[in-house]
Parts: structure tokens; C-alpha cells; sequence
């Protein structure tokens, strides 16, 4: 108990061909985007391999040399008789993503990050992956770090490796704390510790207890947070209801690996109108190039509310992904979210510094985020390199329009009152069909 905590270096690994793009719907085109995933080492059975890091999932799997599929060629694969400590469990792996899955087996060996081990960790062997384009982006697995309730290995098999790091450290060190860069030199990825570079203490994030809606028995699966509305130019837009049950706000998911802001598309599509210069495509939501909106989501519940802000150029992304002076849209639709209605990936994540809590006697599951984009600079600096937009700002539909859809809340409202209206009918009924023939009865005496 009482390990340190330490500083892990992440490298920033360009993104080519879409890979991983795990919660697009898989019409966005993301190469020649200068995007990036991000990867941290991993050693397993004294072997080392780049791993994307994903709060978004919970297991830990690598390819495995039986590993033959075109998606994870030309990647680094575990060597299954070059580690001396491995178990075999004998039992298969499946894991899906939003976009691509991967299949393999379970096993156990020793697993090192940074300087914390575990031995006999439990993870996956991939034998086969598909559409998550390893061999594209060079990365050999994924490394979860969301809550057990996600995990695709039982909990009989073992711990999750983020959790039995969490187990040696004092409860008050039990987080990890993340910034992901815009370059290839300003990410990091801490365990136990705050990085100075971005924060000497806690004082100055916005704290907000983990939402558990949505799940049974109030159990934790996703770093999940409210999301009130969301800003464009400092007008208020509005989001339409929530479609997770028990929630009474929308919920944002944070997800490392993903690399899109995914919102549902009747939203989406109301927010693009609301930025103006924009157009749907077959590849998703384009906008002008030069086409400026500072966008800003509030997070939180009750007076712990706080509004992040986006840098224009992670809602309009670079010059690098324009068509004839169109540019890809950083927040793009997508309708198969579970467990949530927004996906906070990347491109919301670039903006803040961002530490996720375990519980603890004191308190129950929390994420910290502090803002890292000052919205002023951002728009000098996006309007210095794409240029100014001489066109009339767009029109905010700030209102969302009536869901007709009906949660089970709702169902279950809209019968207990037709069951109060109908009985009031009836006794009324009763009551007019009785009392004429009360009046005109005989009342007879014994």
C-alpha cells in the first residue's frame, strides 16, 4: 500500500484510414484529419507494445501471434512461447465496439505500466480483429479503463488491471489524470499524481460525481457525467430529452478512444444548422473551412454546473481534411450510443485537463476537469491560420423540438393516469346510471 504515484509517457499516433474510429457510424472519413490516438506502453509476459488508451472500455487485450486477419497485420503480437508466466483459462473472448470487434481468448501473465506490476493479470489474446485497422494506426491492443460492470472478462477470472493498480495505492491517490495533445509533445497520462505541467493541485477543478443512470442496482459502467445544454456563441442550445432511463439531464460519456464528439443526429443536425457554412454529406457533417464557433458544453448538476469550451478548431477541424473548402465537423451524429446520449471523445477531451476519481469511503466515483482552452486565443489563433468568415453568423435553434418517443418513465406515468381518468368515468357513470333508480324506489320498512 501507499505506492507513488507516477508520470507514464503517451505518444500521440497519427490516425490513418479511420482506425479505431470505435463510435462513428462509420461513413466519417478520418484520414488526411492529422489525427491522433493515443498510446501508451505496456510490458506483458516481458514483452513490450503499444496500447491505445480507452476510457470508453474496461479490458485489457492484445494480439496475439494466431492473430492473421488483414486488420491486425503488420502490428507487434504477443508471443505466446516467449513469456514464462502465462495462463491459459481455456475460455473465449468477444468484445464490440460501436465500430469493429475483436475475438480471442483469455489468459493470465504479468503486466507492467510504467513502474507498477501485477502478476497473473487477467487479459485477452486476439486472434482475430476487425474493423479497428491496428495495421493503419500501428498499435497492437486496447487498455480499459472504465468500471468492471463493462468488462467482457467475468470478474472470475480476475480484477481489472486499472483496479488492482487502484488497490496498492492509499485511497486518496486512487485516480488517474489524463491531457491529450493537439501535437505530438503535449499529452500525458498520469497514475496517483496531478502532472505540474497542467495542475499543482485539485483546488481549481470542477468536481462531478459519476452518473450511475442507466444501469441496474446503481452500478457504475461508464465515466459518465450530466450534460445540461450546450453553448454556441454564448447562446444557450438547448438538447433534446435524454433516452437513459432514471436520467433527468442528457449524459456524456468521456472516451478517450473515441476520436469524434457523437451526439444524436437529430441534435447533431440542429446544431450544424445553428453554426451556419455547413452541409451533410455521405462522409458526415461538413463545414466551411473558415467558418468560426466557439462551442461550449455544461456539465455538472444542480450549482456544481460549468461550461467547457471547445477550440473552434476541434469543431472545424484543419485545412488537412477540407474538400474544396469544406472541413470535416468535429461533433457528428450517431444514433447507436448505449448508456449515454453524448460520446465525449477526443475532441471535447483536447480542451480539458481531466482526472477520474475511484471511490472512496468519503466519496463515491467523481471526475475532475479543469479547462484548458482559453475560447479568446483560440478564435485569434483559428482566424490567423483559416482566415476571417465574412458571412452573417447562423441562426441558434436554441429549443429542442418535443420528443414523441416515450421512455418507460413516461409510459408508466401516462397509465397511472388513464387509470385515475377512467376510474373517475366510471364512478360518474355509475352514479348517473344509480341515482334515478334510488329516487324512485320504494323504501320498504320491517
Amino acid at each position: 500500500m501507499g505506492a507513488p504515484g507516477i508520470n507514464i509517457p503517451i505518444t500521440p499516433v497519427p490516425r490513418y484510414q479511420g482506425a479505431n474510429a470505435q463510435g462513428t457510424n462509420g461513413d466519417v472519413s478520418l484520414s488526411n484529419s492529422n489525427e491522433y490516438a493515443y498510446l501508451v506502453d505496456v510490458g506483458i509476459g516481458g514483452q513490450t507494445f503499444e496500447v491505445l488508451l480507452d476510457t470508453g472500455s474496461s479490458d485489457l487485450w492484445v494480439v496475439s501471434s494466431n492473430c492473421t486477419t488483414q486488420d491486425c497485420a503488420e502490428v507487434p503480437k504477443f508471443d505466446t512461447t516467449d513469456t514464462a508466466n502465462l495462463t491459459l483459462s481455456g475460455a473465449a473472448f468477444h468484445l464490440g465496439y460501436l465500430l469493429g470487434s475483436v475475438t480471442g481468448s483469455i489468459v493470465a501473465d504479468t503486466v507492467a505500466l510504467g513502474s507498477y506490476e501485477v502478476s497473473s493479470q487477467v487479459l485477452a489474446l486476439a486472434n482475430g480483429t476487425s474493423g479497428l485497422d491496428l495495421s493503419g494506426t500501428g498499435y497492437s491492443g486496447i487498455l480499459g479503463l472504465t468500471f468492471p460492470a463493462e468488462a467482457s472478462i467475468a470478474g472470475t477470472y480476475g480484477q481489472t488491471f486499472i483496479d488492482n493498480v487502484f488497490a496498492s495505492l492509499d485511497e486518496d491517490d486512487r485516480f488517474f489524470a489524463y491531457k491529450l495533445g493537439r501535437n505530438k509533445t503535449d499529452s500525458s497520462f498520469a497514475i496517483g499524481q496531478l502532472d505540474p505541467t497542467y495542475a499543482n493541485s485539485s483546488s481549481n477543478f470542477t468536481y462531478i460525481p459519476v452518473s450511475s443512470a442507466g444501469t441496474n442496482d446503481g452500478q457504475y459502467n461508464f465515466w459518465k457525467v450530466p450534460l445540461q445544454y450546450i453553448t454556441i456563441n454564448s447562446t444557450r442550445f438547448d438538447l433534446s430529452k435524454t433516452s437513459v432511463s432514471g436520467a433527468s439531464t442528457n449524459i456524456g460519456i468521456l472516451d478517450t478512444g473515441t476520436t469524434l464528439l457523437l451526439g444524436p443526429s437529430a441534435d447533431v443536425e440542429r446544431f450544424w444548422q445553428s453554426v451556419g457554412n455547413t452541409r451533410n454529406t455521405d462522409s458526415g457533417w461538413q463545414v466551411r473551412c473558415n467558418r468560426a464557433a466557439i462551442v461550449g458544453f455544461v456539465l455538472g448538476d444542480g450549482d456544481n454546473q460549468q461550461e467547457f469550451v471547445l477550440d473552434p478548431a476541434d469543431v472545424n477541424w484543419e485545412p488537412g481534411s477540407q474538400q474544396d473548402g469544406w472541413c470535416m465537423g468535429g461533433i457528428q451524429a450517431n444514433d447507436g450510443v448505449f448508456s449515454g446520449d453524448w460520446l465525449l471523445g477526443d475532441t471535447f477531451l483536447r480542451n480539458v485537463y481531466a482526472v477520474h476519481h475511484a471511490a472512496t469511503n468519503a466519496s463515491s466515483h467523481r471526475i475532475g476537469l479543469l479547462g484548458m482552452t482559453d475560447p479568446t486565443a483560440a478564435l485569434a489563433q483559428f482566424r490567423a491560420v483559416r482566415g476571417d468568415d465574412t458571412t452573417a453568423p447562423g441562426q441558434v435553434h436554441s429549443r429542442a423540438p418535443r420528443s414523441t418517443q416515450l421512455t418507460g418513465a413516461d409510459v408508466c406515468g401516462v397509465a397511472v393516469v388513464c387509470g385515475f381518468v377512467f376510474g373517475v368515468i366510471l364512478a360518474l357513470l355509475l352514479h348517473i346510471w344509480l341515482e334515478p333508480r334510488s329516487r324512485g324506489r320504494k323504501i320498504i320498512r320491517y
